[in-house]
């Protein structure tokens, strides 16, 4: 099963809709994990993914390559779960 990793800022506006995104993924027993882009070790983990906009959410499989990706807004949950559902 893939993970989602979710990077935020707190004083980013459309990053709470992506927070409880995780929230609700997490219900549904999805591995999930938030970075805060304002920690050191957000910071480094979005350098390395090459965060740009927030939020930004990615989808890795159980090989952590990545399947999928959403920069700069928060998709539906149905959409996550199609490409979870991949991994």
């Amino acid at each position: 099963m893939g993970i989602v990793k979710i990077f935020y800022k707190d004083d980013c506006i459309v990053c709470p809709l992506a927070k409880k995104l995780g929230d609700h993924l997490r219900e549904k027993n999805i591995d999930v994990v938030d970075y805060n882009v304002e920690t050191a070790d957000g910071l480094a983990e979005a350098s390395f993914y090459s965060v740009m906009a927030l939020p930004t959410i990615v989808v890795e499989d159980g090989m952590e390559n990545g399947i999928g990706e959403w920069r700069g807004n928060v998709p539906k949950m149905e959409e996550v779960l199609e490409v979870v559902g991949r991994a």
